[in-house]
């Protein structure tokens, strides 16, 4: 049953970060004095109260990693990072200006790309030069990926004295024959130091970011992962499927032959026996690919219903307005999202003309924040319900025509005005959120578009 159920169900399908999904953004009612509007529209509403959080975008990495979908600049030339800085730090003023007044941020995620590719003394100055113009909410939650081959002691404890308190590390795997697949060789001891380093510095939260599905991947080099990562106990970890895509420009996942990679029931064995192995190392599920230690925030989170998803990840808060710094990064007011562009140079251009440097978007409509919610409730919390006015939508008896075959193969309980995922839906609530998807429904992709969902 479970193999047929794979065979069913494995289909191309979006990971849902947002909801429209970024292909089926509607840009004709989309515009800079929109974006602005809706962006002083949220953050009146919620910097107050609440705060707003940035993710800024660090592109540069010395080496292609073939796994990685990411934007981002191979270049070992680190002259380019002064510039990028000042270019960052020249979009956040402009930021502010629409603003009008000091915003209080709650949330800053560095991202890429390779964070800590940047030396201690521009990464300090690109967050003291953030908040030349803000302020820091009480409860603030700083966090950046580090790259276990070449995050340094200096990084992990200066960032700390800026006030980080959670780090993620990639490890993927670390069989040797995945990470020269991969191009991403990394020995154990790398992570290790990392760990312990941030440990004994004072981190709060650590995580390691672990995939399946990789190339040559097989279920003894997921077990020793595993078994390694039970060693160093971080607080949280990510065990994503690995998204082949390799038909995205520049994505870099040509390292490889796609009879190299694990499909279908032999994907799912490896995802299943990586969960069987973290319950029994007490980590907790809190959400798709997500799991914690009892002690971490995002634990606590997903048991008070308060966890959230974004264009970051999962976030043990919420904040109505996310603005995104740098190459590539997106933005979301809540009620529209907007897009920075994708090429370096031209990010560096439109900055000089002293505009900001978005190049897409899309406003929500009323239809879309209602679906968004829907879809935020089960990759949050694993239920939804249209009890009230603000959960339902006139397609709501096609959605449950559609999930009562989800309930009969046992994915899901259908209730008097809401689904709950059982533990054996919980690899398929991609598929469930798709259920929900208007927009996908309506238009089907004509080319390739998303990975497989299993």
């Amino acid at each position: 049953m479970k193999n047929s159920l794979i065979q069913k169900y494995n289909v191309p399908g979006p990971r849902y970060t947002s909801y429209p999904t970024v292909p089926y953004w509607d840009e004709t009612d989309f515009s800079d004095e929109i974006w602005a509007e809706t962006l002083k529209k949220s953050f009146q509403a919620s910097n107050s109260s609440e705060g707003i959080s940035l993710y800024i975008h660090l592109p540069f990495c010395e080496s292609l990693c073939t796994f990685c979908g990411c934007n981002k600049r191979i270049t070992k030339n680190h002259g380019v990072e002064n510039p990028y800085i000042e270019a960052v730090l020249k979009e956040w003023t402009l930021y502010c200006k629409i603003l009008g007044e000091k915003p209080t941020i709650k949330e800053i995620h560095l991202g890429g790309g390779t964070p800590t590719f940047f030396s201690t003394k521009n990464l300090e100055d690109l967050i003291n030069g953030i908040f030349v113009h803000a302020k820091k909410a009480k409860d603030y939650e700083f966090s950046f990926e580090g790259h276990p081959n070449n995050t340094t002691h200096e990084h992990l404890q200066k960032l700390y004295d800026l006030g980080f308190r959670r780090v993620s590390f990639g490890v993927q795997d670390y069989s040797e024959k995945v990470q020269k697949a991969i191009h991403r060789l990394q020995p154990f001891h790398n992570v290790a130091k990392v760990t312990f380093w941030a440990r004994e510095i004072g981190y709060t939260s650590i995580g390691h970011d672990i995939i399946f599905g990789l190339p040559f991947q097989e279920i003894e080099d997921v077990i020793d992962t595993i078994e390694k990562t039970k060693s160093l106990q971080p607080d949280r970890l990510a065990f994503y499927s690995y998204a082949h895509v390799p038909w995205i420009k520049g994505n870099g996942q040509r390292g490889f032959n796609d009879e190299d990679i694990p499909k279908d029931d032999k994907k799912r064995m490896l995802y299943e026996t990586g969960k069987k192995l973290l319950f029994e190392n007490g980590y907790h599920e809190i959400g798709m690919d997500h799991f914690a230690l009892k002690t971490d925030s995002l634990y606590d989170a997903f048991q008070n219903g308060t966890l959230h998803r974004n264009f970051m990840g999962y976030s043990s808060s919420k904040t109505q307005l996310m603005i995104g710094l740098g190459v590539s990064s997106i933005s979301d007011s809540w009620f529209s999202f907007a897009q920075n562009v994708k090429n370096l140079e031209d990010y560096y251009q439109i900055l000089e003309w002293n505009k900001l440097p978005v190049f897409r978007g899309h406003l929500l409509t009323d239809e879309d924040l209602i679906i968004r919610k829907h879809i935020l409730n089960l990759m949050c919390q694993f239920e939804t319900s249209w009890e009230t006015k603000e959960g339902y939508f006139n397609e709501i008896p096609e959605v449950i025509l559609q999930l009562k075959e989800m309930e009969n193969d046992g994915l899901l309980i259908i209730k008097d005005n809401g689904i709950a995922v059982t533990e054996k839906g919980k690899p398929y609530v991609r598929n469930i959120c798709m259920a929900f998807d208007l927009r996908l429904k309506r238009k089907a992709p004509e080319t390739e578009l998303f990975s497989m969902t299993i």
